[in-house]
């Protein structure tokens, strides 16, 4: 149904032009403004049942963003941080994950729906044209607030009193600092716990691939292992967080090519240790080519040479990978000699 299937009776009376609109250009008005356009009614302007039904969508949807924020904190509340559900096509993920994101954006989504949904069929959609007029003030109300301020600022005695002008500033300059200390509450602090890793004085080098030591003997010259600390096992708790520090890799390079001093006083027969997390984002370093001894991150392709204390050779890595002092016990079993001179992985701003 539109307006023009209504009676003439029955329609909302129409407003008057803008004013000062005129049809023709003269010399006053050199710009012809035939005003607004002729109103188009809506339905729900002419149809008190039409307008029924709008308002009870704008109702139900309101109703459903109620829903849907009393699921989010039933998800929150009830749904294990540790189950996992399958969602085609994406795959496994969170549980609770999913439930908060589905809530949440559904409780969000409903609330923008029916605010637009109410502004676009209930609320009045009449344009209304006003003329514009200049907002700054008279120069002689100008005059009266300048007057004004400059006599509050003399009763004041602000330029006078000194102590209190100064000590008002630092009362203003230090009150934003108590936010400051109630974002500690955000998290625990870090402590020392970026700047060391589980690896100490005597701890075995595991393979991650079979779980065992290894022997001087099992590292070909040119192979590339990748090795945990002898202790950290997948089924622990903590795997994740301390693997993310304490991954290493080894390679066996010739002695006579190892050009960094240190780096050849801290390897053993020419094996040398380094940590495997990239010094950009955090990245697992992967790639090994053997005729270089360069070792190439996969994220953003930092490339890092090993027989020259790993240094960056190119990238966006800002320093080499640290080194982790090895040797070899009276078994043979390759073993840290202590934990790593500085802090694996990117730089952070108070690392120094």
């Amino acid at each position: 149904m539109s307006s023009q299937d209504i009676p003439e009776e029955n329609l909302p009376a129409e407003q008057a032009h803008a004013h000062g609109a005129v049809d023709v250009a003269d010399e006053q008005n050199p710009f012809a403004d035939p005003g607004l356009p002729p109103h188009e009614h809506r339905i729900q302007d002419i149809d008190e049942r039409a307008a029924k039904r709008s308002e009870r969508t704008v109702a139900f949807l309101f109703t459903l963003s109620m829903l849907a924020t009393v699921g989010f904190i039933a998800s929150y509340v009830t749904i294990p941080q540790d189950k996992s559900i399958f969602v085609f096509p994406i795959g496994h993920i969170s549980a609770m994950n999913f439930a908060l994101g589905l809530t949440l954006g559904t409780a969000l989504f409903c609330i923008g729906a029916g605010a637009v949904h109410w502004a676009r069929t209930l609320m009045s959609d009449v344009e209304v044209a006003d003329e514009r007029h200049p907002i700054e003030a008279s120069p002689e109300v100008r005059a009266k607030v300048f007057a004004d301020f400059k006599e509050g600022a003399a009763e004041s005695a602000l330029g006078r009193r000194k102590l209190i002008r100064n000590t008002m500033f630092g009362a203003l300059a230090l009150f934003p600092l108590s936010g400051v200390v109630l974002l500690r509450d955000l998290g625990s602090l870090p402590e020392d716990k970026m700047r060391h890793t589980l690896w100490s004085k005597g701890k075995l080098l595991v393979n991650m691939n079979t779980n065992q030591p290894l022997r001087a003997s099992d590292v070909a010259v040119g192979s590339l292992t990748f090795v945990k600390p002898e202790g950290l096992e997948e089924t622990d708790e903590e795997f994740q967080n301390e693997i993310a520090k304490a991954a290493v890799m080894i390679v066996r390079l010739q002695p006579d090519d190892i050009k960094d001093k240190q780096e050849l006083e801290w390897s053993h027969d020419g094996i040398v240790a380094y940590s495997k997390i990239c010094t950009h984002v955090g990245c697992p370093i992967s790639l090994y080519e053997q005729q270089t001894h360069h070792v190439l991150c996969p994220c953003h392709q930092s490339t890092f040479d090993l027989s020259d204390g790993a240094r960056v050779i190119f990238g966006p890595a800002g320093h080499a990978l640290p080194q982790l002092r090895i040797g070899v016990n009276p078994e043979g079993y390759l073993e840290a000699l202590g934990d790593f001179a500085e802090p694996v992985g990117p730089a952070f701003w108070e690392r120094g």
